[in-house]
């Protein structure tokens, strides 16, 4: 079965008066029917660009050097912007991480919800009404009624992400980015928001490309999980499998860096030694990773590794090519 979403070998670069900068290289990444797909790794990695290259919402300065967006075979990044107007919003929807920023301030819950419906189909004012309080209800936000009346401002960083989710699911997406979807939020709505995205996946038979920090939440909440650093993907795979026995160094210090409980008291929380690079400072020709890694060798920082298989995974690093 062909994959809902497929991404080749994109390459997204960075223009400035200093040089030419890779944002994303080499991404390969598929998201199949109903399954969900956590993309993970610190800030700065390219998680984002990923995002906004699939919905070809690029920032100034930043272009698509090379590779395809596939959904459902249609390549995104062929299409005019008429086209990916449609997608947006329509086959995709696309949840923020700060509704409280992603939301109009000055337009209600119900206005919101309104200029979503009507973009993608025409309805009535009746019917607008009546699929605005649907929207509502699936995404349980209480009293939905008198909420359509409100203004983003009025309503808690639960309920504003509630919005936030009803709004990317009007028009009856096939695939939903969430971006960070709880990083604003804490530890107890943070377990509400991805229960509930849990059970519109399951209901909508929708599929979810995660962004997230957190490989707890990857391993937890998705089918399969890709790590970033440093704008390249160094391992993808089943969720258990790259929690479980992760085949990239990067991989195993991020679950290293779990919260562990021993005899009931929390145990030290180690650290990654170092920073991730920035854009502009990114080792080329070499392994990005290679300044932090405890397994590093002389290859490392002579080369860039390519893609090897490690059972189920797929890894960058030479220490698992076969």
């Amino acid at each position: 079965m062909n994959p809902l979403l497929s991404i080749e070998n994109l390459t997204v670069d960075l223009n400035e008066n200093a040089g030419t900068f890779p944002l994303l290289e080499e991404i390969d990444l598929d998201c199949r029917e109903g399954t969900a797909l956590a993309v993970v790794g610190e800030s700065g990695g390219g998680k984002t660009m990923l995002a906004r290259s699939i919905l070809r919402l690029l920032p100034p300065r930043t272009r698509m050097r090379s590779g395809r967006i596939r959904l459902r075979g249609n390549d995104l990044a062929r299409l005019g912007e008429r086209e990916m107007c449609g997608i947006r919003g329509g086959k995709i929807g696309y949840v923020f991480q700060d509704p409280a920023s992603a939301l109009d301030p000055v337009q209600t819950v119900g206005g919101a919800l309104r200029e979503s419906l009507t973009l993608h189909a025409r309805l009535s004012a009746g019917e607008v009404r009546r699929r605005s309080l649907e929207l509502l209800e699936e995404v349980a936000l209480p009293d939905p009624g008198r909420k359509l009346s409100e203004y983003p401002h009025r309503l808690s960083g639960g309920m504003r992400q509630r919005v936030m989710i009803a709004i990317a699911l009007a028009a009856g997406p096939e695939l939903l980015l969430a971006d960070e979807p709880t990083a604003s939020l804490d530890r107890p709505l943070e377990g509400e928001i991805l229960d509930l995205l849990d059970r519109l996946r399951k209901r909508r038979d929708l599929s979810v490309l995660l962004i997230t920090h957190d490989l707890r939440i990857a391993a937890e909440r998705c089918d399969r999980i890709a790590v970033m650093y440093a704008g390249k993907i160094v391992e993808e795979g089943p969720a258990a499998t790259v929690l479980q026995s992760p085949s990239h160094p990067y991989t195993e210090a991020l679950r290293a860096c779990l919260a562990r409980r021993a005899s009931g008291q929390p145990a030290r929380l180690p650290t990654i030694p170092g920073s991730a690079p920035r854009v502009g400072n990114r080792p080329r020709g070499s392994c990005a990773f290679a300044p932090r890694c405890p397994e590093v060798f002389a290859r490392c920082r002579a080369e860039s590794p390519g893609v090897s298989r490690a059972g189920a995974a797929r890894v960058r690093c030479f220490l698992r090519e076969v």
